[in-house]
């Protein structure tokens, strides 16, 4: 294969890959907001950090929220409903420790964007459930 032709080709890669991010974002986003209620409904009594999750979900569904945060926000509630996991979370008193861990460090890259209302939200969100 001539260099310019493995340079085009790799060239194409890149753009077919920066391309398909955002259809894997929108991917994703959709399953999270499927599947988010109702798994942490089934956890719901298992999990001390439902209100940080909730609350990390209305912020990573605010319009005001900057992208950066909404992706990294995003990216930890897909793992939450994504059912392959390092510990799976039927293991009792470990199956979602996995998720915490996750959803604490992004939350940390992102706490500043969610907002007491996002925490509002949250609460009145899991007093219904």
């Amino acid at each position: 294969m001539s260099k310019d032709l493995k340079r085009a080709r790799e060239e194409a890669e890149r753009i077919l890959e920066k391309a398909s991010v955002p259809a894997i974002y929108d991917l994703r986003t959709r399953r999270v907001r499927e599947e988010f209620w109702p798994k942490l409904r089934r956890a719901l009594g298992r999990l001390p950090f439902a209100t940080d999750l909730a609350a990390a979900y209305y912020a990573a569904r605010d319009p005001l929220t900057p992208t950066a945060a909404k992706a990294s926000l995003m990216a930890a509630l897909f793992y939450f409903v994504t059912p392959a996991d390092l510990i799976p979370d039927v293991v009792t008193g470990l199956g979602l420790t996995d998720d915490a861990m996750v959803l604490a460090i992004l939350m940390t890259l992102s706490a500043a964007h969610i907002q007491d209302k996002h925490r509002q939200l949250a609460h009145e969100a899991l007093i219904k459930t």
